[in-house]
């Protein structure tokens, strides 16, 4: 009797995730449909939308460019296909027989480098360093050599001023202007070489939202650490994608190449910046006008996000307590600085108003 009611329970639960995946309700699943049901959060991994493409015409039997429940049914038990449906094989396995955990489990180095791909395009950090250059621009032609002094039209309107705080979109405008050239190339040259690789990994909008953390994180924290400092360029922002790479590290350790040797790298460079911006302000009593607790803030911001919002290929119990940990750090510290920002306005510079 066990044989007998084996394939309708299997043939119930297919078809629950053929109507899942039928957004529609046609019958028919089509190719965007299939894709999103295989980039959806129960699945792990990313698949390509040209395979994704290419699986959906080799099982659309009669050419109608959609699958019905008979062509879904052959294509998720195709054997050919288990490494991309066998998720939901397994799933339909466990949700019968108890789950049994191995006592030890062997991680293939290098997954996490294979996740590397232009599909979406990894558009973000070029976007931004364009309208960088256009800001830029606008005021060398406004007013030559006007970014040295951050005093053109761009960098009056967007640069972060504590005597101008209530104008609340400077905490975060003043990444897009930059004082000289120097500081915007390093800048754009940074923020792609290190954006760029996380959104080919963690898509674009993961890391947007990592890099506009970074850049709030910066003017908080330098409202409240140096509350007398202005602030322009991206710095927090790139800051915040340099330890974006280090929680990335930490969240995907097994999965990663020699992640020691990279972390370990990542960790120099953005101490020593740090550190040299703080030894010579307060040791060598050197004013370089530079913030260095925007780079700090962002550096945080960029870890305890990371660790939120970029994929973990590989979810362990120990990182679900990291990830909390790291949430709950994040708001904790974010809430401390906009209270402090709105109930304690004898701290800051007297407002100016013109």
């Amino acid at each position: 009797m066990s044989g007998l009611t084996e394939i309708p329970l299997k043939s119930d639960y297919l078809r629950s995730i053929f109507n899942k995946c039928d957004t529609d309700n046609d019958g028919y699943i089509t190719v965007k449909e299939l894709y999103d049901l295989i980039e959806s959060r129960e699945y792990e991994e990313d698949i390509p939308p040209r395979v994704v493409q290419r699986i959906h015409e080799n099982h659309d039997q009669n050419m109608d460019k959609k699958l019905d429940y008979k062509e879904f049914f052959d294509m998720v038990n195709n054997p050919n296909l288990q490494h991309i449906f066998g998720h939901y094989i397994n799933r339909y396995i466990h949700w019968i027989i108890p789950r049994r955990h191995p006592q030890t489990t062997t991680v293939t180095d290098g997954i996490y480098e294979e996740e590397y791909t232009c599909m979406p395009p990894a558009v973000g950090m070029i976007i931004f360093s364009l309208i960088e250059i256009i800001f830029f621009c606008i005021d060398e032609a406004t007013e030559f050599k006007s970014t040295n002094t951050a005093s053109g039209p761009m960098a009056t309107l967007f640069i972060y001023e504590p005597t101008r705080r209530r104008e609340i979109w400077r905490y975060v405008t003043y990444m897009l202007v930059h004082v000289g050239p120097f500081h915007l190339v390093v800048n754009l040259l940074v923020q792609l070489m290190l954006g760029v690789p996380l959104e080919m990994v963690h898509k674009w909008w993961r890391v947007l939202v990592v890099y506009l953390a970074g850049v709030l994180a910066g003017s908080l924290g330098t409202s409240v650490i140096d509350p007398t400092v202005k602030l322009a360029g991206a710095s927090g922002g790139v800051y915040s994608l340099v330890t974006a790479h280090i929680a990335s590290i930490i969240m995907n350790w097994k999965e990663m190449t020699k992640p020691a040797l990279q972390l370990l790298v990542f960790v120099i460079v953005a101490a020593s910046d740090v550190g040299t911006a703080i030894y010579n302000r307060y040791v060598l009593d050197i004013n370089e006008h530079v913030g260095y607790a925007a780079h700090f803030a962002g550096a945080v911001a960029g870890l305890l996000v990371g660790i939120n919002v970029l994929r973990n290929l590989s979810i362990t119990r120990t990182e679900r307590i990291i990830w909390w940990c790291s949430i709950v750090t994040y708001s904790v510290l974010m809430g401390v600085c906009i209270v402090w920002n709105l109930a304690w306005k004898g701290y800051f510079p007297k407002e100016v108003y013109y």
